[in-house]
């Protein structure tokens, strides 16, 4: 299995994405937003937590723009599997592999806790793991982490199950609780918690691991 993580100016979770994925038994290659291609053979793409382009513009835009996104759109349209987390999320929704947009938290401070997550779906190779209505503990560091869509769009993704996780207690006024949601074939998740920062017991837990095992074990026998 093998996964390429992206790396942006401003990016500070890649090393820790890469971390999680080497953890689940991926081969994982690293990769500069100016390069122009993804690594031949890649089964999934990470798009890392941060602040790329130090959030200027609006989160994610200037990051969306890069010559390497080009080529994640490319490998999400051929059905190849992309997780953005939190910077990574608001980067999906600028390149439009993923609905809506993140806004500023409502309380308008910057979040960074454990948060409880309740599973609202099963139905993909990054939620497989996870009992559908459970509770798991993520943290959260973000700033613009308020999803928002149109109504149309929400009940859409409910009806579809689209919505991979909610928030039990919801921290930044997202939309319908929503803390990650997948692409219409459920191959392209966007969350704003840190899976990534929940897969070491010595850091508080290990809720995240699964996601990444789940993930390894789906595409080991694909």
């Amino acid at each position: 299995m093998r996964a390429a993580v992206i790396t942006f100016p401003g990016s500070n979770c890649d090393r820790d994405l890469v971390v999680a994925f080497e953890g689940a038994g991926f081969d994982v290659t690293r990769v500069w937003h100016k390069d122009t291609d993804l690594p031949a053979g890649i089964d999934i793409v990470g798009i890392p937590g941060g602040f790329s382009f130090g959030d200027y513009l609006r989160c994610g835009a200037i990051a969306a723009n890069s010559p390497i996104c080009q080529s994640v759109v490319a490998h999400a349209n051929r059905g190849g599997y992309v997780i953005g987390i939190c910077n990574g999320f608001q980067v999906l929704t600028e390149t439009r592999l993923l609905p809506g947009a993140l806004m500023r938290n409502a309380g308008l401070k910057f979040l960074c806790k454990p948060v409880a997550l309740t599973v609202a779906d099963t139905d993909s190779v990054f939620t497989q793991n996870y009992d559908l209505g459970s509770d798991v503990i993520i943290p959260i560091a973000h700033h613009d982490g308020n999803y928002t869509a149109d109504a149309d769009t929400l009940a859409q993704l409910r009806g579809e199950g689209r919505v991979a996780f909610r928030y039990a207690a919801n921290p930044n006024g997202s939309a319908d609780d929503i803390a990650g949601v997948l692409s219409a074939n459920k191959r392209v998740l966007g969350m704003m918690p840190h899976p990534e920062r929940a897969v070491d017991a010595r850091h508080g837990g290990t809720d995240g691991a699964r996601l990444f095992a789940g993930l390894a074990g789906m595409l080991a026998t694909a």
